[in-house]
């Protein structure tokens, strides 16, 4: 499925904005607690919108466990340590590991895809 690719492109830019965001916007407003909070959503951010459109130049269909694990992990990992730094309340630090599970498990399915891809190839 060629839209993971357009789905991580636009991830990716929005990492770089949260980054930039967080560089410029939230340095003088937030904790440096909260700064480097901030900062751990944008790194796993940044790190899995280039999985996702890798995943989506690898892909061939199928049930894109892999791509949906991505993009839900990303939304919840990222998305809670942002919230928690913007204000929110801290019982979101208790969702994020979800986030990672998935994250994982989005490396595993990918993992596994790619061994019955090789496995089926000449």
């Amino acid at each position: 499925m060629k839209n993971w690719v357009a789905i991580g492109a636009l991830s990716a830019a929005l990492a770089v904005v949260c980054g930039a965001f967080g560089a410029h916007g939230l340095k003088e407003r937030v904790s440096p607690e909260d700064l480097a909070i901030w900062q751990t959503g944008v790194l796993y951010h940044l790190i899995h919108a280039p999985a996702l459109v890798l995943y989506g130049m690898f892909s061939r269909g199928g049930k894109q466990a892999a791509g949906w694990c991505f993009l839900a992990g990303t939304a919840i990992f990222s998305g809670t340590l942002y919230g928690m730094t913007l204000g929110g309340p801290r019982w979101l630090g208790a969702i994020t590991p979800i986030g990672g599970v998935l994250l994982i498990a989005g490396w595993l399915a990918f993992a596994w895809e790619a061994r019955g891809r090789a496995a089926s190839s000449p």
